[in-house]
């Protein structure tokens, strides 16, 4: 319901913004500006940070969490909370008022994330319209046959109809000669190299540059880094050469170097193609094609692969 759908993909972005015509990035409309960015809740750390309405509660691992409810009570046992003016009762899994007047379920905290974390260039990519092959940030997915994309290294690119080669922005492929002509003269066409899958089992990918990293349930994830080391969290992972340190929600490495973990997300299907045939969670709200429906801790969908 906070979110609007870009037409003709996948993709969506937060209320008080719009999809850029190419769809691949979201534009702030005029005059919403602060009101479009969420509140959230600055945890003691200072460096951690849970939505609004949602309670600081420190986990299991020391790693501060989110609890899905305002002025929360945290829990002894570091995973679960309660809801304001009511107590833990861990022995039977229930929150309880003094008064007597309530008894509800144990609510679970989930992790809490960096504030205003870097997005280094290198992690940023752009995801082909199959779902599950990728290119690098300022490239153009490209179809070579009907089962693969390949990445052209020009932004808004054109992509030539022999499925080979690309173009700049601006300019048309001239096959015959080899060539990307325009009104200001010609340049060679550029070859197309393959977008690439990093395979992490028969069944299950990530798109070229990450590395697979297995989730809490035990299902394959996909972290944004080369060569990363997967937390053992399953939910982080860490650039080669640095270590996860649970204490800091960091990765850590051996000068003393902290850099923020990442967050992994799940992996997909391989050979899942991205189709019109949406699964519906409610009026306003669905999945891709493939995907099942799941409620996350806060209430709002979230789409299982």
């Amino acid at each position: 319901p906070q979110s609007v759908p870009c037409a003709g993909s996948h993709h969506c972005c937060p209320r008080g913004s719009h999809c850029s015509a190419d769809g691949e990035s979201c534009v702030t409309d005029p005059g919403t500006g602060a009101r479009a960015t969420p509140r959230a809740v600055p945890c003691p750390d200072g460096q951690s940070e849970c939505p609004d309405d949602a309670t600081c509660c420190v986990t299991a691992s020391g790693a501060w969490g989110c609890c899905p409810m305002p002025q929360a009570s945290c829990c002894a046992d570091k995973v679960h909370c309660c809801p304001h003016a009511t107590t833990c009762d861990l022995t039977r899994g229930r929150c309880v008022s003094l008064s007597g007047d309530s008894d509800v379920p144990l609510s679970t905290a989930f992790p809490a994330w960096k504030r205003h974390p870097p997005a280094p260039a290198a992690l940023r990519q752009v995801l082909c319209p199959d779902g599950r092959s990728a290119c690098p940030d300022g490239a153009t997915c490209c179809q070579l046959s009907p089962a693969q994309y390949g990445c052209c290294p020009l932004q808004n690119a054109v992509c030539c109809s022999d499925g080979q080669h690309c173009c700049p922005q601006g300019t048309t492929c001239d096959l015959i000669h080899s060539t990307c002509t325009s009104s200001g003269g010609s340049a060679p066409l550029a070859a197309l190299p393959t977008a690439r899958d990093v395979k992490c089992d028969e069944e299950t990918s990530c798109p070229d540059g990450n590395t697979c990293c297995r989730l809490s349930s035990g299902a394959w994830g996909c972290c944004p880094l080369e060569q990363a080391v997967c937390c053992p969290d399953h939910v982080h992972c860490c650039p080669q050469g640095y270590t996860c340190d649970p204490e800091g929600g960091s990765c850590l490495q051996g000068g003393g170097t902290r850099r923020p973990w990442v967050r992994k997300v799940p992996a997909l299907p391989r050979g899942a193609h991205g189709t019109s045939g949406d699964v519906k969670c409610d009026d306003e709200t669905s999945c891709p094609d493939g995907s099942t429906c799941c409620r996350l801790s806060l209430g709002t969908w979230g789409c299982c692969p």
